[in-house]
Parts: C-alpha cells; structure tokens; sequence
C-alpha cells in the first residue's frame, strides 16, 4: 500500500487504486495540468477574502458576518488541515474566519474553491453529515470531484511535484 493511501480514506477501492496507479506511473501532474491548465490569481489575503466574502454573499446568506481570510502555512496538508474555519466574538457579533494553507496559493481555482466551498459550509453545519455535504454540492456541484482532485494536488505538493509553481 502506498504511503499516500491516507489521503484517500473514506474512497471506494476502486478510485483509491485509480488514485495511487496515477501516483506510481508519475502521471499525477499531467493529469492535474490536464485537468486544470492555469493556476488561479488570487494570491493576497484581500484577494482571498474577496473570494470567500463573494461565494458566501451568493449562497450562505443567512450565516453570521464574514470576519478574515487569510492563506496560512499549516504543516501537512492532510494531516493538519488544508483549512480551518473558526469563529470568534467581536463585541455581540460572531465573526467567522478561515485559514487556507499557503501551499494552495500555487493551485488551480476549482481546487481553491472546493476547500472554500468546504470552509464556507461549515457556516451552516458544523459536522460533516449529510447536510454539510448537501451544501457543498450546492454551493459548488462538482463538489466530490473536487475534492477528490485537491486531494491529488496534495498529494504532488507533498512530493515536491507542485506543476502549478
């Protein structure tokens, strides 16, 4: 088994094996520029905030006020998180606010907003149930591929095989 079989837990056997044959035949980075050409532009906290503050504006209305968004060096991106959603009080109002890890500031913009997407869902639902996932798919409703594919991206990132750089 593949020492990034662990990014792939909860797959079906099948895409797990599809995954790591990617991985041992090298073709991890032409299937990703493939897929997905251009890296994004947004590369500043503002830009990022923007972006969040935008999707949330258009599809997580009722959620309590955006706070920050920032890109954060985080460790391992499995491991410790490619972003964390916290929320803190400011006066009487809740702000919510998230971390994107930084290693994402090289990456496609469907990959960037599957986790954004992530982040924005946990507004709503805190868990990972059903109804979390209901919202990311509406949010965005290539949801799963897409974090299937960022899940690969972390992958050639971990290799030092980022093609976005």
């Amino acid at each position: 088994m593949s020492e990034y079989a662990r990014y792939f837990n909860g797959y079906p056997k099948t895409v797990v094996e599809q995954a790591l044959q990617l991985i041992a035949e090298n073709k991890l980075s032409h299937y990703l520029v493939k897929k997905y050409p251009n890296a994004h532009t947004i590369t500043t906290d503002k830009l990022l905030y923007n972006y969040a503050t935008d999707l949330k504006k258009r599809y997580v209305k009722n959620a309590p006020p955006f706070g920050r968004a920032a890109f954060k060096k985080q460790g391992d991106m499995v491991t410790n998180a490619l972003g964390t959603h916290t929320y803190r009080m400011q006066g009487k109002t809740r702000k919510h606010d998230l971390a994107i890890n930084s290693d994402l500031l090289h990456a496609p913009e469907p990959l960037l907003k599957a986790l954004v997407v992530h982040e924005l869902a946990h507004f709503k639902e805190k868990d990972h149930n059903k109804g979390f996932y209901q919202l990311c798919c509406y949010i965005e409703p290539q949801y799963h591929q897409l974090e299937l594919d960022l899940r690969l991206f972390c992958v050639a990132v971990a290799m030092g095989e980022n093609p976005y750089r």
